[in-house]
């Protein structure tokens, strides 16, 4: 039998990991990113770069692999549909069409009855004297927003007024909660009720960027299996093939919340690369290449620490790790300010 190819669209970290997975199953990996210093050239077995419109470059593309994925939800779902109809795509491209778009994702979450954070659609001047029931709040961007970008907190009405908004975008506006924890919860669905679901994940951010997780997260009974029964009923409702990570707040009430749904592999599942006997990298490339789905186990507790910008320097100079702790470089060219540089795992 031959070598399966696969194709991913983009080239950071996330692509890199997926590389290596693949890999280990024997699978080639072709890249197409618009950066031409993506790191994931490093990690798989051939590389293209290009924009998202060149219809050249992603002809080639797509002649070179049997099955395409992505690793980040920002990219133009014309672009994905196009190549959908040459090549499959998974997950479907109607599925990052809902969630690049806020607005549309939390109304989808509702509709499930499942709690999402109270929010409101703000599209003129005009709407914002309505909204002090809102506030304290968080104004999002309805597109385009990741790692705290696209988000600005707003404590009263004018502070709103003084963001000189673009009404030629749109925006929502999301109650805060009294926050008591971050959780998320990773899923990779095979088929029809058919998946795999890793234990809820305990995340803590700083300045709107992960700073670390880890396994087990300190929650109640209730609240695992609600996130995971959450978790299962998004994925089968959205007939997801692939690797999922639904993120989670828990207020100071024991009050469970859909914060966001990623339609890909996450950062906060780099610690299965260790605590587990599959990660959600491989069951991620098993799934969309219709492989052998094989049972979960976990192998360790866990606690994985992103290194952000120059926090990764020391542990490039030889540093001496214990026998319980792996460190993955994502070899990014230029070291920048609250940039992901690699992580470290550590099992307990």
């Amino acid at each position: 039998m031959s070598k399966m190819n696969l194709g991913i669209i983009g080239g950071g970290q996330l692509g890199s990991l997926l590389s290596v997975a693949a890999k280990k199953l024997n699978i080639q990996t072709i890249i197409y990113s618009d950066d031409p210093d993506a790191p994931a050239q490093n990690f798989c077995d051939d590389f293209i770069f290009g924009n998202y419109n060149d219809k050249d470059k992603i002809d080639e593309f797509v002649s070179k692999v049997d099955v395409i994925t992505y690793e980040f939800e920002n990219i133009p779902f014309d672009t994905l549909n196009e190549i959908n109809k040459l090549k499959k795509v998974l997950p479907k491209p109607s599925v990052n069409r809902l969630i690049q778009h806020r607005l549309a994702e939390k109304d989808f979450v509702n509709k499930l009855n499942i709690r999402t954070t109270r929010y409101v659609s703000i599209e003129k001047k005009s709407d914002i004297e309505t909204l002090e029931d809102f506030l304290p709040g968080i104004l999002k961007t309805t597109t385009m927003g990741y790692d705290g970008k696209g988000q600005h907190p707003i404590k009263k009405i004018e502070d709103l007024e003084n963001l000189n908004l673009d009404f030629s975008k749109g925006y929502l506006l999301e109650k805060l909660v009294k926050l008591k924890k971050e959780i998320s919860v990773i899923i990779t669905r095979f088929g029809n009720n058919n998946y795999e679901i890793y234990e809820p994940i305990e995340n803590t951010h700083r300045n709107q960027i992960l700073n670390h997780s880890k396994i087990p997260a300190e929650i109640s009974k209730k609240i695992l299996h609600q996130s995971k029964d959450w978790a299962t009923s998004i994925a089968e409702e959205l007939k997801y093939i692939g690797t999922l990570c639904v993120e989670f707040f828990i207020d100071r009430n024991e009050n469970l919340y859909v914060n966001e749904i990623a339609p890909r592999v996450h950062n906060s599942g780099h610690l299965t690369i260790n605590a587990y006997n599959i990660s959600q990298f491989e069951n991620h490339v098993r799934a969309v290449c219709s492989l052998e789905k094989i049972p979960l186990k976990k192998l360790s507790n866990a606690k994985m620490i992103n290194l952000i910008g120059s926090q990764i320097e020391p542990y490039r100079n030889n540093f001496k790790f214990k026998d319980n702790e792996f460190f993955f470089d994502y070899l990014k060219k230029e070291i920048k300010e609250k940039r992901k540089m690699g992580h470290i795992t550590i099992l307990l």
